[in-house]
């Protein structure tokens, strides 16, 4: 499963791609507007330092409104994917952007009839929203269930779902158990996943028992001498 850092902030971008498992990024523009930079500059940045897709919203809600942003965003940089809501114009945009060779991350999904809608439309991607589907009372991790066996039974959909609006790191193990593609995660998530209690006491009783090692290990002795060579005749 793919990992994409859901943020717009460059340092935290610079500060996990090393990690070597960053896939891709995904933005929108209240993550963009936080830091009070220009749209398109904070875009080619982050596709400046991140080898894979990078999603970047429209704010038109009317398709040729959708249609013109998306010419513009994907003009910025070849990783750039559009990202257009999953309303009845976005769906009219992403069939005119895919015709046009411009791949399109639709978004805000909350059922799998919309996420067959999309695949149909020609979407590269679609983005179930699960977490808030939690805060409604229901089990967003069902509707990527149901998503995953629809794709999965026509071969022919190549849309790739994207588990947004992840909350904690339950969400991302269900996802990859689900065989989700793609989990777009926060970046306090990566941090959260990465950490184990167990795993900080085993480094500190290995380390504990290295430096006890060395205190308790004999001193080496020095090498004999080297005897000098019979000279000549």
């Amino acid at each position: 499963m793919k990992l994409f850092l859901d943020t717009a902030e460059v340092d935290l971008i610079r500060r996990f791609v090393p990690w070597g498992v960053v896939d891709g990024v995904t933005t929108n523009p209240s993550l963009i507007a936080k830091s009070g930079r220009i749209h398109e500059e904070v875009i080619r940045e982050i596709c400046g330092i991140v080898d894979g897709p990078v999603s970047a919203e429209v704010t038109a809600t009317d398709a040729e409104g959708m249609v013109r942003e998306g010419v513009r965003l994907a003009a910025i940089h070849p990783n750039v994917v559009v990202k257009v809501p999953l309303i009845e114009a976005g769906l009219v945009a992403t069939r005119t952007l895919a015709g046009r060779k411009i791949r399109t991350n639709v978004t805000l999904c909350f059922s799998a009839n919309q996420a067959l809608l999309a695949a149909k439309a020609g979407a590269s991607f679609v983005s179930p929203f699960i977490g808030r589907l939690d805060d409604i009372g229901q089990r967003g991790m069902d509707v990527i269930e149901d998503v995953m066996a629809i794709y999965r039974a026509y071969p022919t959909i190549k849309t790739e779902v994207i588990v947004a609006s992840v909350r904690h790191p339950e969400h991302t193990r269900e996802a990859g158990r689900l065989g989700a593609h793609i989990c777009t995660v926060p970046p306090k998530l990566l941090d959260q996943m990465v950490a184990h209690p167990m795993t900080d006491k085993g480094l500190a009783a290995f380390l504990a028992d290295w430096e006890k090692a060395k205190k308790s290990a004999p001193a080496p002795t020095a090498a004999p001498a080297a005897r000098p060579a019979p000279a000549r005749a």
